[in-house]
């Protein structure tokens, strides 16, 4: 058996962990997104079979998803609330959306911090990503100005 097969045969166990991320590291190293990809690659050409490696590309479409929103709070004069601790990905896309498809809706954010940033390595703060993109936010409590704010009421517009 040759030492590619013998290599594609091992197992995962808690003795050759180690084995597999060393493969990983390499492999990555050598333009692969992972040990299986370089094992197949090396196998492939063991066996003198040529090969393109991530050269075609399929488009497609996902099938629209239809869902619906529910915010935390809508107060009197229209302006919607959401109030927010961890303000993930998905989220922010989520309201870019809304607010996309629904212009006429005012949702505010209220953050426990808004000075967090979006993720570790990212120097934008939920504050910043609100201002970036047209949404008004507050710390820890609804501003008294918001709750005194007179606004016309329109629904689906």
């Amino acid at each position: 058996m040759s030492q590619v097969i013998q290599l594609l045969m091992m197992k995962t166990t808690s003795k050759n962990r180690h084995w597999s991320s060393a493969v990983r590291q390499r492999a990555i190293a050598e333009g692969y997104r992972s040990g299986l990809e370089e094992v197949t690659a090396d196998y492939l050409t063991s066996k003198g079979v040529g090969f393109k490696y991530e050269e075609l590309v399929i488009g497609y479409t996902e099938p629209v998803k239809t869902r619906k929103y529910t915010p935390d709070f809508e107060l009197p004069n229209g302006i919607i609330i959401e109030t927010k601790g961890r303000f993930l990905t998905s989220d922010r896309q989520k309201h870019l959306l809304i607010k996309k498809q629904y212009p006429h809706l005012d949702i505010r954010f209220v953050f426990s911090n808004s000075k967090a940033r979006l993720s570790k390595i990212s120097k934008t703060t939920y504050g910043m990503w609100c201002e970036k993109n047209g949404f008004k936010f507050a710390d820890k409590v609804i501003p008294e100005e918001w709750l005194k704010e007179v606004r016309e009421t329109t629904k689906g517009n």
